[in-house]
Parts: C-alpha cells; structure tokens; sequence
C-alpha cells in the first residue's frame, strides 16, 4: 500500500469554508469512482481552525496513480490553491495498521 499524509493551512475563515465545500465535493467522487482508493479522510485540528489534515491509503502506487489521473482531482489540485498558505505532504509505505485488510 502507499499513503500520504498533507496538512493544510487556510488564509482565513471565509477560505476555509470554501476550501471545506471542495474537500466535500471532490471527496464525493473519489468514493464513487476510486475502488483503489483504500481511504480518504479529511479532519479539522482541534484549536487550529486553519488546518486541515488528509490521510490517504491507496491499494499500491499505481491505484495512486490513477488517482491523481482523475479530472476532478486535477480540478482540486488547481483550486485549492486560492484558499490555502501553506501545504505540508508526506509520503507513507504502509507497515501495518488494524482495519485495512490488504495483501503486502
């Protein structure tokens, strides 16, 4: 499996709503149209209301791949920009975790 771990930092509290209504829209179509997308999940920080973090575990590289492929994810990758200061990736290999039941 391949994961990714981004915190983003928003302008403000108007940009953060905004930023929140393409999270939720972009996310809608990754459940629908990515089987290889294990998890997607996006959380606010507690006492950082600026902040959001996404936790990303995709089948292997290439399910990541065709992720990224996607119009909407592109569309996302293009926009959020307007309502983000700072962007934080990681990139994770998986060791092993409880609720993800995949073959190494």
């Amino acid at each position: 499996m391949f994961g990714l771990f981004v915190r983003f930092t928003c302008k403000d509290d108007v940009a953060a709503a905004a930023f929140d209504d393409l999270v939720a829209r972009t996310g809608e179509l990754i459940r629908a149209n990515e089987p290889g997308t294990v998890v997607y999940a996006v959380h606010r920080v507690d006492g950082r209301p600026l902040e959001r973090v996404f936790y990303e575990l995709y089948r292997d590289k290439e399910a990541f791949g065709e992720h990224e492929s996607k119009d909407y994810v592109r569309a996302f990758l293009t926009q959020r920009d307007q309502y983000l200061s700072a962007v934080e990736v990681d990139r994770l290999d998986y060791v092993s975790g409880k609720g993800v039941d995949v073959e190494h």
